[in-house]
């Protein structure tokens, strides 16, 4: 556990005001996927030496931006191992989170890691996004999964009309992206506001790392 407080301290660096239970949530994760991925690999060894930069914190962007509402749903497409939605759901005990991806065996990982973290606002289901035809979505969050093209065509159908007397952020695509997007932005047909990570956390790893955002 003191080595997790440890990792946790690059957490707590950026945000201030958890719960005891959620800094718990937090400290426990690296044990849990280390646990589970020994028996179903979702992240590479190389990436657990940096679970909590290259994951949790990588996926809690999302939190220094959007201040996802109480009730709201949220639908993490293509989730693989549970980011950004496990660390997003733990940020937000108040937002219901479906954590949607097409391989059974990854999602096996996820419920086991939620259920040991007492996660109650977190279900998943066994499907491609664009199959989703019983739900509508206040946001759907993603980590390079698809080209934003792609991304955009599965998440217009799920999410909720934009309500013109609300004071909060419109429903919308929100992912994060590395690299040079110039092309796939071109490409998508949506104008996304582009957020730099490295300006929001300024750890090396983040260089040319971004958060797009495309309102429905």
């Amino acid at each position: 556990m003191e080595k997790a407080n440890q990792k946790l301290a690059l957490i707590t660096k950026y945000f201030s005001d958890f719960t005891d239970t959620q800094l718990q949530q937090f400290a426990a994760l690296e044990e849990l996927y280390n646990d589970w991925n020994s028996k179903i690999n979702v992240i590479s060894r190389k990436d657990m030496e940096g679970l909590y930069e290259k994951h949790v914190l990588h996926s809690l962007t999302i939190a220094t931006a959007f201040e996802l509402p109480a009730g709201s749903n949220v639908v993490d497409l293509g989730t693989g191992g549970g980011f950004p939605g496990i660390p997003l759901a733990i940020f937000f005990p108040e937002v219901k989170f479906l954590l949607v991806d097409s391989i059974g065996k990854k999602l096996k990982v996820v419920d086991a890691v939620a259920e040991g973290l007492g996660l109650k606002n977190v279900t998943t289901r066994h499907t491609r996004v664009e199959d989703i035809k019983d739900k509508k979505f206040d946001f759907v969050v993603s980590r390079a999964v698809a080209p934003l093209k792609d991304l955009w065509k599965w998440s217009k159908p799920i999410l909720k009309k934009p309500n013109p007397s609300s004071t909060t952020q419109p429903p919308g695509l929100i992912c994060l992206k590395g690299g040079d997007l110039h092309a796939e932005i071109s490409e998508s047909g949506c104008r996304p506001r582009v957020m730099e990570i490295y300006e929001i956390f300024a750890e090396e790893y983040f260089k040319e790392k971004y958060m797009l955002y495309v309102p429905s």
